[in-house]
């Protein structure tokens, strides 16, 4: 069968569009420049939204057993604990997930292989990308393995081959922001003592250090800033010391260390022709509150669907250009938000200051015991909260929610969930009540699924309005949110981008 999408980078967010893809009917050829998944890879957090998407899927609950759940933040200064922030169920009620996990990138990458491969589809690693062009027909590539070049036809090309992109340097994409001053390590450590089981982070002016659990080898994750005096290609005793003393731990044996420079950029575009970026390749921020992998796993769900309905003739090309305009304006907002908090933790400066002296340990904490603080900031880190509502694909409110929003979270009374039904990685319709005769035909005209539920105090507390129907994407995004069931606008929508709700629809 010939290679329909044609990935280059085998990370977390080229796996993931990979395995969508394939679960979706495309022919998809994934190479990378490396001989195998990362080793000294630097992303730990697997947030709830990234976990919903795997529950699609099918393997959330695997991902869940190989990483830790995050309990509790320690958050240290000047070697001494300052405060404690719970996050045990911190999104109870918000998700099925209401936790962070912790879950090594490394591992993580070598996980994604392995359920690809269960799909029929290999890593061919040892690949680069060489050169490309692109016409009103497809995308030629020369791929280039062990000093022999390979042609490659494909209908589109993904990068997904990160901050040093191949695709989006040969698109001459703009990739705009600046890089930060600091130079950042990353070490995997075997800790003396009690094996830990939180985040432990340090904040200090010019300094910050993090330390989370990996379960599969009982190793820590550390990652933190060099100190500017250390000098050029210096090693892990240039931070040991400092950091035993920072973290109140001792380091009893040392797995592997690496250094990185951190950028803040996103590209001008994600799109150019048929090709797409994706992922780190598209934007790179700093790490505050662990978002860059999800987020790239996030591009990558968005946009397979959409290539999927493309390619199997179930909408207009035009939808493709839905990635773009709903993709980038979250990456734009990200970049500055993770810049200034990060800024803000390590300025020098009384702002500063005063976070790390006084709110961290005397106001966090209170706002910690409040109910809606704690959901506001699951929602901020879980990434649940991410919407399209100026999207062409987004239309209505319904309640609280409306077009772009995602799919509120809804236990039912048998035991059972409202997400439960998304595993088709398709189109359906949902009622919160009663589903009225018209729309129930126009569903059945339309070959689109329609899931009716019972309506409940818990579904008017999730933001649901009674008998209002709720058009789902494919990605677990509401479409259409439709108060009094317009059946018209379902028509509407469809004929829009050409768009078949249903892989059998006529």
């Amino acid at each position: 069968m010939a290679t329909q999408v044609l990935i280059v980078g085998a990370g977390p967010t080229g796996l993931v569009l990979a395995i969508r893809l394939a679960r979706q009917g495309v022919s998809v050829r994934i190479i990378d420049q490396n001989s195998g998944p990362g080793q000294a890879s630097r992303a730990m957090a697997v947030h709830a939204r990234t976990l919903e998407f795997y529950r699609q899927l099918g393997f959330a609950d695997v991902v869940v057993n190989l990483g830790i759940k995050i309990d509790t933040i320690h958050l240290r200064e000047a070697g001494e604990d300052i405060v404690q922030l719970p996050l045990k169920d911190i999104g109870a009620g918000l998700s099925p997930y209401p936790f962070v996990l912790a879950f090594a990138q490394d591992d993580h990458e070598r996980f994604l292989v392995e359920q690809l491969r269960a799909g029929g589809v290999e890593v061919e690693w040892n690949t680069e990308l060489e050169s490309f062009t692109q016409d009103e027909w497809g995308v030629r590539a020369v791929l280039k393995r062990d000093d022999e070049r390979l042609p490659c036809s494909s209908v589109y090309l993904c990068g997904c081959d990160g901050a040093r992109s191949r695709v989006r340097e040969s698109l001459k994409l703009d990739f705009s922001g600046g890089t930060y001053d600091h130079l950042y390590y990353v070490a995997d450590v075997q800790t003396a003592g009690p094996p830990n089981r939180d985040l432990v982070g340090h904040l200090g002016a010019n300094t910050f250090a993090l330390m989370l659990p990996v379960r599969s080898r009982g190793m820590q994750r550390l990652i933190g800033i060099m100190p500017p005096q250390a000098p050029p290609g210096a090693g892990f005793d240039a931070v040991r010391t400092m950091l035993e003393a920072l973290l109140g731990i001792e380091v009893a044996q040392l797995n592997w260390f690496s250094t990185y420079r951190v950028h803040h950029r996103v590209a001008a575009h994600f799109r150019a022709g048929r090709c797409f970026i994706a992922g780190d390749a598209a934007h790179i921020h700093s790490p505050a509150g662990g978002q860059g992998m999800n987020t790239g796993i996030g591009d990558a769900v968005n946009l397979a669907w959409k290539l999927a309905h493309v390619l199997r003739g179930r909408a207009d090309a035009a939808l493709l250009d839905t990635y773009e305009a709903e993709r980038i304006v979250f990456a734009r907002k990200l970049v500055v938000t993770t810049d200034r908090a990060f800024q803000l933790i390590v300025s020098q400066g009384a702002g500063g200051q005063l976070l790390r002296s006084w709110l961290l340990p005397h106001v966090f904490p209170v706002l910690a015991g409040f109910a809606a603080a704690r959901r506001t900031l699951f929602k901020t880190l879980s990434q649940v909260q991410i919407h399209y509502p100026d999207s062409p694909l987004s239309g209505g409110r319904a309640g609280e929610i409306i077009g772009g929003d995602r799919l509120p979270w809804l236990p039912l009374a048998d035991g059972h969930d409202n997400f439960a039904a998304l595993h088709t990685l398709d189109w359906q319709l949902h009622v919160y009540g009663q589903p009225a005769p018209a729309l129930t035909a126009a569903a059945s005209a339309l070959r689109l699924p329609l899931q009716a539920y019972p309506w409940s105090e818990a579904a008017a507390q999730a933001g649901l309005l009674q008998d209002a129907a709720y058009l789902v994407r494919p990605d677990m995004h509401v479409a259409l949110a439709l108060p009094r069931q317009e059946a018209d606008a379902l028509r509407e929508l469809a004929d829009r981008f050409t768009l078949r709700f249903s892989a059998e629809s006529p």
